[in-house]
C-alpha cells in the first residue's frame, strides 16, 4: 500500500512539474488585448456625402526606418509576432486569406494554390549528381527551389481618399495592398533598372480580420504594442506617390523622370492636404 501511495505521489508531482513547464510566461503578464481584439468598421458613408475624391496607388519602401516594423523580424526569428508578408503569406496558405493575380489590381482573378506556390520563381529543378560509390553512376535529383519571404522590399498601396460632407472629414481608406519584390531573370538574377514586380495582390478590407490581431514593433514602449491594422490605419508609414486616378491611366514614370517625378508626387499629395485645408474658413 505504501509503495502505492509513494508511486502516486511521485506521478502527481512529475504531472505537475511537465504542467508548470509547458505553461511557462515569457513576460510579467498575459498578453490579451490584441489576440481578441475585433476590427473597428468604417464609418457608414454614402454616395451623396463625397464632395470629392481622388485614387491613388502608393508604395511603402521598406528600407526606410519608419517602415522596418513591416518588414521585421525575418523569418524563424521570433515567435512573439510576425514580419507583415509572413501574416500575409501564412494566411494564404491556410486559406484564410485570397491572393488575386498581380496582373490587375481589381480583384478580378484569384490565385490558384498552384500558382501561389510558383511565386518568385519557386518550383522544382532537377539536377545530375554523382554517386560517390563505384561504379559512379549519374543520375536525376529533384531540388525544390523554395521563395524566400525577405526578397519583398515594399509593398503598393492601392487608395482612394474623399471628402465627407456629413461629417466634414477628410478620409483615406485602403483597398489592396500587393507585396513587390525586385524583378529577376531565369536565373533568379536580379534585372538592370531594380525594377519593382508585384508578386500578388490582397483585398485590404478581408485583411483587416488578420491584421488586427497581429502585433508590430512599438520602438518607444513594449507594453503598447500596436497591430498592423492600427499602422495602416493611422498612416504610421512613410510612401511615396506613383499614380493618381488620370484620363490617360498612366503612372507619373511615364512622362517624368527622376527628381522631377518625386516633385510631381510631392505636389499630388500637397493638393490633396490643401484641398482639405480649403475646406474649412478661419
Amino acid at each position: 500500500m505504501k509503495k502505492f501511495l509513494v508511486l502516486t505521489a511521485i506521478m502527481f508531482i512529475a504531472l505537475c512539474i511537465k504542467s508548470n513547464a509547458q505553461n511557462v510566461l515569457d513576460g510579467v503578464y498575459v498578453k490579451e488585448h490584441n489576440p481578441t481584439r475585433q476590427v473597428i468598421p468604417y464609418a457608414f458613408l454614402r454616395e451623396a456625402d463625397v464632395m470629392w475624391a481622388k485614387r491613388v496607388w502608393e508604395v511603402i519602401d521598406l528600407k526606410q526606418k519608419i517602415n522596418l516594423p513591416l518588414r521585421f523580424p525575418r523569418e524563424g526569428d521570433t515567435k512573439d509576432r510576425k514580419s507583415l508578408i509572413e501574416v500575409i503569406m501564412d494566411a494564404i496558405q491556410e486559406g484564410s486569406l485570397t491572393a488575386y493575380n498581380y496582373t490587375d489590381d481589381e480583384f478580378t482573378t484569384p490565385m490558384t494554390m498552384e500558382e501561389f506556390k510558383k511565386i518568385g520563381n519557386a518550383g522544382m529543378d532537377t539536377i545530375q549528381i554523382v554517386d560517390p560509390d563505384p561504379p559512379y553512376l549519374t543520375r536525376d535529383s529533384a531540388i525544390e527551389r523554395v521563395f524566400s519571404r525577405d526578397k519583398v522590399v515594399a509593398y503598393r498601396i492601392k487608395e482612394d481618399w474623399f471628402f465627407d460632407k456629413q461629417r466634414s472629414v477628410m478620409e483615406c481608406r485602403i483597398y489592396g495592398i500587393a507585396p513587390l519584390m525586385l524583378a529577376e531573370d531565369e536565373n533568379g538574377n536580379v534585372r538592370e533598372g531594380n525594377i519593382l514586380k508585384p508578386i500578388f495582390w490582397i483585398y485590404y478590407p478581408e485583411a483587416r480580420k488578420l491584421f488586427v490581431n497581429a502585433e508590430a514593433f512599438n520602438r518607444e514602449n513594449d507594453s503598447e504594442r500596436r497591430t498592423f491594422d492600427d499602422i495602416f490605419q493611422k498612416r504610421m508609414f512613410n510612401s511615396y506617390i506613383i499614380k493618381e486616378s488620370n484620363v490617360y491611366n498612366r503612372r507619373i514614370e511615364d512622362y517624368k523622370t527622376g527628381l522631377d517625378a518625386l516633385l510631381e508626387a510631392d505636389r499630388i499629395k500637397t493638393q490633396i492636404i490643401n484641398l482639405e485645408h480649403d475646406m474649412w474658413e478661419y
